[in-house]
């Protein structure tokens, strides 16, 4: 028995989600048709809304419903620093630390040539454009992802910016906090013994 067309759209619909298999998307759309019609007017507006209001920041790519975002509007913030990330998220991530108060540039994605991404794909010629413009900038933190794309994407940005006399460094990589070394991986044990640091 097949689902009347509705509810088997809607399922398509949560099934478009990432990790959003058959089950679950099953299980969501029933939970919908159970909502209130003003909950579910609520949820279709959010989304609708969401995706008409949100756009890229045009000096640091990150999201944002007004253009310049709040960070870059925010001339309280160290000018000097620049963290790199690789997706708005990361941003998020890194504001809900609370402890860095520098700027941002959101690359969206990585090198990766097994998808065709080149250079060209994601966010750094306006990078690169925005430290030749602003000669404040003295550090740009690499803090991509510690995959082999990511790792490829920090290189790459680091041959761009170093011979401008911009200070690159990367976040560190290693252990994390409260984990046992006998479950590491050989690359995350690599990069701990790397960035080892004096006491």
């Amino acid at each position: 028995m097949q689902y009347p067309e509705p509810i088997a759209r809607l399922i398509d619909s949560y099934m478009k989600l990432p990790g959003i298999g058959s089950k679950t998307a099953e299980r969501l759309a029933f939970y919908t048709l159970d909502m209130d019609n003003d909950d579910v007017t609520a949820f279709s507006q959010a989304l609708v809304a969401a995706k008409r209001d949100i756009h890229y920041c045009s000096i640091c790519g990150n999201i944002t419903a007004s253009d310049p975002c709040a960070v870059c509007r925010d001339k309280t913030r160290d000018q000097d620093q620049v963290i790199v990330v690789e997706q708005p998220k990361d941003v998020m991530a890194l504001e809900k630390m609370n402890e860095y108060h520098g700027l941002y540039h959101v690359l969206h994605g990585v090198l990766s040539p097994i998808d065709g991404k080149g250079p060209e794909d994601i966010n750094i010629r306006s990078l690169v454009t925005r430290l030749q413009q602003n000669e404040q900038i003295k550090e740009v933190i690499l803090a991509t992802n510690a995959t082999p794309e990511g790792e490829a994407t920090a290189m790459y940005i680091a041959r761009l910016v170093k011979p401008a006399g911009i200070k690159v460094t990367r976040l560190a990589h290693g252990l994390a906090v409260g984990s046992d070394i006998e479950y590491a991986d050989e690359m995350t044990l690599f990069k701990a013994l790397e960035g080892r640091q004096e006491l």
